[in-house]
């Protein structure tokens, strides 16, 4: 699996915790690891500003997600950083613990599972 991180220095993440959950994750849909995924860490304004872009909703939010069809490429994922603290701070969890949720979360809904 080849992992495309983009992340601001200001955005530390364990970067080797990432890989093994998402390949895990992979392994346990039956997904082949022979597939690209890019991460993306970004700020609120620009999660704002995607979310807008291409859901029409006007808010910050935790995760999003976008699908690639050329199949080698799984897609996008994109978790707003400051989103993330917070929310590890309200569940009384480690900051990479949320991070890793979050992009397994955002891997699920590029594998086709979704929520309500």
């Amino acid at each position: 699996m080849k992992l495309l991180v983009k992340a601001d220095s200001r955005y530390p993440i364990d970067r080797k915790k990432i890989r093994l959950a998402v390949e895990k994750l992979l392994v346990e849909h039956k997904m082949s690891l022979d597939v690209e995924l890019s991460l993306y860490l970004v700020g609120e304004r620009k999660i704002k500003e995607l979310k807008k872009k291409y859901l029409g909703i006007d808010e910050v939010t935790d995760v999003l997600s976008f699908p690639q069809e050329d199949g080698i490429t799984l897609g996008d994922v994109v978790v707003c950083y400051p989103q993330a603290k917070r929310q590890a701070l309200r569940f009384n969890r480690l900051l990479d613990d949320e991070i890793e949720f979050l992009v397994c979360h955002g891997v699920l809904h590029l594998l086709g599972i979704h929520h309500d």
